[in-house]
């Protein structure tokens, strides 16, 4: 699994993920390729080579026109991926990312976030560096990312409704929302910002020191000045997961998730299946559904979904949409993924997706399935002969 760990000992902005992740190694002509597939035009994506106290890094500049549209809602943004053709994890990530901060904005303002008014976060300058993040993300083919402890500042600063404290409320808000831990300074710059905190809201999926992992590429983003006393710079760090022994698959604290659930006793079969896999197309990790007997005696199902906490609210809105419930349940509660590869195996010229992890084989059953037709051989011979190939070298 690649990993991504960023370490924001200088604090996160959204052009400094992005350079960050430019200086590791994601081409900024096909990042700019990816942002252009927007229906937003008039902006210009630069990458240059600085000095952060004496340390070289890429910063991330974006160029952008007198944006009359930066008062974007929750629901334009929504419109803008959705009528965008990208990549289905960067707009799934993307979105996330919005999701995080109107959740955010939201419960700051005392507003549904469909109702949130961006600011900021809805000029264009601050999209380019969302989707360029996301897109750079996938140009490196990161499947999980991770972070450190957020440094944040001191004092006040400026926004569009005023002085606000440092660190600036949304930005606390989201950090807090991700149970991403954070330390002060007592420097009086936002070395935080809602963008960049949205960002590691909306995509990490644990925070705490660099996690075992075997580096390849290490980058470094730069914030628009140089700051006294450190380099204002964020860190990321690309790797490959490294497996973790047997005995220590549950030390630690685990990656905090929600199971959002709801009891169903007057939907179909038919129902309960799309909406299982909408579920997961909407950024659920995982969803299920249980056989359960209700009041009065009635057979019913409870539908469940485990998604990040950031996801909560997508994901749960798409279960009471699709399901018609009237209401679901929500439970915080923490997993512990085992570390896993995958690879595809090549049986008698058909490509069959193989996952492995520890000393477990698993075949993906659909590709086994069309290689076992097209074969005509056995489905049971055809899982068996994959696994066999490709635990060869276990």
């Amino acid at each position: 699994m690649a990993l991504a760990w960023f370490h924001c000992f200088s604090g996160i902005a959204g052009d400094m993920a992005l350079g960050a992740l430019l200086d590791a190694g994601a081409d900024v002509d096909e990042v700019r390729d990816v942002i252009a597939r927007l229906p937003v035009s008039g902006w210009e994506l630069q990458a240059e080579v600085v000095q952060r106290a004496g340390l070289r890094a890429t910063r991330a500049v974006v160029h952008a026109p007198e944006d009359p549209d930066h008062h974007r809602t929750f629901a334009d943004l929504r419109g803008l991926l959705a009528g965008a053709d990208l990549p289905e994890r960067v707009r799934a990530r993307a979105l996330s990312v919005f999701t995080a901060l109107a959740q955010a904005e939201g419960r700051l303002h005392g507003v549904p976030a469909d109702a949130v008014h961006f600011h900021e976060v809805g000029a264009l300058d601050a999209i380019v560096d969302v989707v360029g993040t996301c897109a750079a993300l996938e140009l490196l083919d990161i499947d999980e990312v991770r972070t450190s402890p957020v440094t944040v500042g001191l004092g006040t600063v400026r926004a569009a409704h005023g002085d606000l404290p440092n660190p600036a409320p949304a930005s606390l808000a989201l950090l807090a929302a991700a149970g991403i831990p954070v330390t002060g300074v007592a420097s009086p710059i936002e070395l935080a910002t809602p963008t960049g905190a949205a960002l590691l809201a909306g995509l990490v999926a644990g925070s705490g020191p660099l996690p075992p992992m075997t580096p390849s590429r290490v980058g470094y983003g730069a914030g628009g000045r140089d700051v006294e006393g450190r380099a204002n710079v964020v860190q990321v760090v690309i790797g490959t997961a490294s497996p973790a022994p047997e005995e220590a698959a549950l030390s630690g604290p685990g990656q905090p998730m929600v199971e959002l659930a709801a009891n169903l006793d007057d939907v179909s079969g038919e129902v309960l299946a799309h909406t299982l896999a909408a579920l997961l197309a909407a950024g659920a990790n995982d969803a299920w559904i249980t056989p359960i007997v209700m009041k009065k005696g009635r057979p019913a199902h409870t539908l469940h979904a485990l998604c990040n906490p950031a996801q909560a609210g997508t994901v749960g809105a798409v279960l009471l949409a699709e399901s018609g419930s009237l209401g679901l349940r929500a439970t915080a509660v923490e997993r512990w993924p085992q570390v896993r590869e995958e690879l595809v195996v090549d049986l008698d010229g058909h490509a069959v997706r193989v996952k492995r992890a520890g000393n477990r084989v698993k075949a993906e059953h659909d590709d086994a399935a069309a290689a076992a037709r097209a074969l005509g051989r056995p489905l049971r011979e055809v899982l068996a002969e994959v696994e066999r190939l490709a635990g060869r070298d276990l």
